[in-house]
């Protein structure tokens, strides 16, 4: 088995990280404030929020901190009318984005099915409004499914960004009660295919949580089924409780079985593969790697 099916009531020492407080992560946190903005590293409490912020990344949420859906994982709080989306937070992003010089930043999101195109519209103008504010920065975008409706996700290709992430999760087998009723294994696929389709010089990432259940034999399908779909890069970390309300863990994974999905993916022909107990898909080791890569390439 992938992970040890007993619970333990305490993580293990490989877990453990330092608390944050370097400059960089205060003027991060600071501003955000300020601007009204939302990062999913606090929201998810992230455990590698010093390291990514102290480097130079972050994460940024938009369309608002509450989700219309309620996956068993995610600590980020729901309702079914969230606030109307806000004007202003192309502008306050790109202006926050620019002012700390970041190097790297992923811009993410809540599902909203409460708007029409999903928040489609709303998530390309961020996008943009980086770009002009921050043209230097890279730009890598965790997207929500946007209802599987494709014509939706081309805005958000359209408007250009270096990286396109739709998070598989989990297996297939443990998607429902994962992740909430109205996401899908297929659908997060279909959607990481129509990115290609729309714009084949697209890099693409996904995401795999492991520790609630899953077989080693169920993770390296869901690689193969990702590669089918033509993603780029992968991450796979350990899954937390973010609180005693949410999918407990089933098990920890060692740092060597993590080291053998990373070699596995690497077999399977993704350009990198995140793969360790504290790896997110957001991860500031995976972004050092696809700068280079894209660097690369643009030079090539």
């Amino acid at each position: 088995m992938a992970a040890d099916k007993r619970r333990r009531s305490s993580k293990p020492p490989w877990l453990k990280v330092k608390m944050p407080g370097s400059p960089r992560y205060h003027a991060i946190k600071g501003r955000a404030r300020q601007l009204r903005l939302s990062t999913v590293c606090e929201e998810a409490r992230c455990p590698n929020i010093g390291e990514c912020w102290g480097g130079g990344t972050a994460t940024f949420m938009v369309m608002g901190d509450t989700c219309t859906r309620g996956c068993r994982f995610c600590a980020v709080k729901s309702a079914k009318n969230p606030a109307a989306l806000d004007p202003y937070e192309p502008m306050n992003l790109g202006m926050a984005i620019a002012e700390l010089e970041l190097d790297y930043v992923v811009i993410t999101s809540v599902d909203r099915d409460d708007v029409d195109d999903g928040g489609a519209a709303h998530f390309a103008a961020c996008i943009r409004a980086t770009r002009h504010a921050a043209p230097n920065t890279l730009i890598e975008v965790l997207i929500p499914d946007f209802r599987g409706e494709v014509e939706n996700l081309r805005k958000v290709v359209e408007a250009g960004p270096e990286v396109i992430a739709q998070n598989v999760e989990t297996v297939e087998r443990l998607t429902h009660p994962v992740r909430d009723i109205r996401a899908g294994y297929q659908q997060t696929l279909d959607m990481l295919a129509a990115v290609k389709k729309i714009d084949p010089t697209r890099l693409t990432k996904s995401s795999i949580m492991v520790g609630i259940g899953e077989t080693e034999d169920e993770v390296v399908q869901t690689m193969r089924d990702l590669r089918a779909a033509g993603v780029d890069f992968l991450t796979v970390g350990q899954y937390l409780q973010p609180t005693k309300k949410h999918l407990a863990v089933e098990g920890f994974v060692t740092p060597d079985q993590f080291a053998e999905y990373e070699r596995i993916g690497l077999e399977l022909g993704f350009g990198y593969v995140a793969s360790g107990p504290l790896v997110r898909s957001s991860y500031k080791a995976g972004e050092y790697f696809i700068t280079r890569y894209i660097k690369e390439r643009q030079a090539g």
